[in-house]
């Protein structure tokens, strides 16, 4: 199984509206995703973020330079 993607966050709260359960948010995006797209990020059903997500994808030459590539 896949990682986590380091880009899925977990969030109860979004400026001033807030949610009774924590919602999926890409912090890449800086937005709340769906449910289907968070099953792409924890690497739930055979997906993996670093070949199935395209926010990911657009976002890896960023990280590669943060922690060195991998």
């Amino acid at each position: 199984m896949a990682d986590r993607c380091p880009y899925l966050d977990y969030r109860r709260e979004a400026g001033e509206q807030t949610f009774d359960t924590a919602r999926p948010y890409c912090t890449a995006a800086d937005e709340f995703v769906q449910p289907m797209r968070a099953d792409i990020c924890a690497g739930r059903y055979g997906l993996d973020h670093a070949t199935d997500c395209e926010i990911y994808l657009a976002h890896a030459d960023d990280r590669e330079g943060e922690t060195g590539a991998e």
